[in-house]
């Protein structure tokens, strides 16, 4: 049987929703023949299989070969896309466009030059209104060339102002295109990579990310233009650790969706990943209150039509929260509170698992071992660290190596000493190949290897105490911070040396938090 990821047709078909699964049956019988039954038969048996099987396809479809299955599919598939885009034009503004450009190009080519010259005309004002300046320039592109071909009694002021918005338009393009392959790129760093390790690697981003700022960026005007600009200040910040720096470009991004309240409809998913990063920020600075906030925001805004228009954002919106909510109870110390939400994120990722990425579902995997962790239920922990270390080992290099620390610590809480002398040296190892070692885990290591075999509390508490003394100033060096991002050690420290559960010390300092 063939696994259900290895066809792009079943996808489709179980990617639908209850409406455009009676839209496409209406299309269908308005548009096809009597030989499209066979459509209508392979459309119905693919809606019913919970895996895709072929065989099982062949014998359903009447006097069908592979090749003539195979053909069928390719129509079915033309067929589910086409009444989609029938169905999603009149609340998407690109289809929209693109069906104008559509329709000018037709009408140019029945030599209906006028009218089509009006339709590009009205979809500019369209295009101009909502900032799709990459369509725009299409249309003007088809409007000169209509203009230059023919005698269309276009004044010399409007073939001018056309030359002069073609100049602005393209220029502007080339500023959104370098700012959008700028956060792109260091996008892709961080997932490869995760946070800047050393200083080498901070003149690296600092370097790559001067260079590839564009030059003209005092010019910079629009939308986009500000879109990009800030998603890459966000990621050249939270790279660099510099979460003050995150946190301003992470609101100006949320921010310019206010001054802009009409393109939250139409680029929903880049404000869905704003309040993302925003959130982020303030989880990453602890600011508790301003996260609860943004949080109870994007909640509501999840229950709105617009978050639920498509799939992307529906099921993105739902597992930013989902990550935030588990934010949440790892920065206040509830802990066995945030456990009551794995279940049902296991059962949104296990309902997502054709859409969300192998990076997402690392993520959660590591945040839910952290859960257990500080919920003093190391077994569980070990569990969820075990599928990070058996998954790709070409993402999040950090979660790799921060998996195999929380590894450690586990079987060390377990009392497992017999393999703790083996793990911590291949935890080492690891770090040192990846070139991923801080001073803060180096101390960490140290102070594990010493207690292995120590069997007098006093001596251990000593130990703790000189380890606590030796990361807690390192808490406020941008290089060493993600030691205590990914993991509280200083938290987990106190507990041992104040004999108290890391619940109750990571709580305990929400609470003094909050009286401040």
């Amino acid at each position: 049987m063939a696994n259900r990821f290895t066809d792009a047709l079943f996808h489709l078909v179980h990617s639908l929703e209850k409406a455009e699964k009676r839209h496409f049956k209406l299309y269908i019988k308005r548009s096809s023949g009597k030989e499209d039954l066979k459509v209508v038969q392979l459309y119905d048996a693919l809606d019913k299989m919970q895996e895709y099987d072929e065989e099982v396809l062949l014998k359903k479809i009447s006097d069908n070969s592979k090749t003539k299955l195979a053909n069928l599919k390719t129509h079915l598939y033309n067929e589910l896309l086409a009444a989609l885009r029938l169905l999603k034009t009149t609340d998407n503004v690109d289809l929209q466009l693109s069906e104008h450009l559509d329709h000018a190009r037709i009408l140019y080519n029945k030599g209906l030059k006028q009218q089509a010259l009006r339709i590009i005309e009205k979809a500019k004002e369209q295009a101009r209104a909502n900032q799709k300046f990459n369509t725009l320039v299409q249309l003007i592109s088809l409007e000169k060339k209509i203009e230059i071909l023919h005698i269309t009694r276009s004044s010399t002021d409007k073939t001018q102002a056309m030359t002069d918005e073609a100049l602005q338009v393209s220029s502007h393009i080339d500023r959104v295109t370098k700012l959008s392959n700028l956060a792109l790129l260091l996008y892709r760093w961080y997932v490869i990579h995760g946070h800047s390790r050393d200083e080498e690697d901070e003149k690296d981003i600092k370097e790559y990310f001067k260079h590839n700022l564009p030059k003209d960026i005092s010019k910079l005007n629009g939308f986009y233009e500000a879109l990009y600009y800030y998603q890459s200040y966000c990621w050249y910040a939270f790279i660099r650790q510099d979460f003050l720096m995150y946190y301003r470009y992470a609101q100006k991004w949320v921010n310019l969706y206010r001054t802009h309240p009409h393109l939250t409809a139409i680029e929903t998913g880049h404000y869905i990943k704003g309040m993302q990063a925003l959130l982020n920020s303030h989880f990453d600075l602890r600011n508790f209150k301003a996260h609860d906030e943004v949080l109870a925001e994007f909640e509501a805004y999840e229950a709105t039509a617009e978050a639920r228009k498509n799939d992307n954002f529906r099921i993105h919106t739902s597992i930013y929260i989902n990550t935030a909510r588990i934010n949440g109870h790892l920065m206040k110390g509830t802990f066995k509170e945030g456990l009551t939400l794995v279940p049902e994120i296991e059962e949104k990722l296990n309902e997502y698992s054709l859409f969300v990425d192998p990076h997402r579902i690392l993520v959660f995997n590591y945040k839910i071992a952290l859960l257990y962790f500080g919920s003093g239920n190391y077994d569980k922990a070990i569990d969820y660290v075990h599928r990070i270390m058996n998954g790709p080992m070409d993402l999040r290099i950090d979660l790799q190596c921060y998996a195999r620390l929380v590894h450690l610590l586990s079987h060390y809480e377990l009392g497992n000493y017999d393999i703790l002398d083996s793990l911590s040296k291949s935890v080492q190892r690891f770090m040192e190949k990846m070139k991923n070692f801080t001073k803060a885990e180096e101390a960490l290591l140290k102070f594990l290897k010493n207690s292995f075999d120590e069997k007098n509390p006093e001596k251990i508490k000593k130990a703790l105490n000189k380890l606590l003394d030796e990361i807690i100033h390192l808490e406020n060096n941008r290089h060493e911070t993600r030691a205590f991002a990914y993991m509280d050690l200083i938290s987990w420290a106190e507990s041992k040396v104040k004999g108290k559960t890391m619940e109750e010390v990571v709580y305990s300092k929400y609470k003094k938090s909050k009286r401040k």
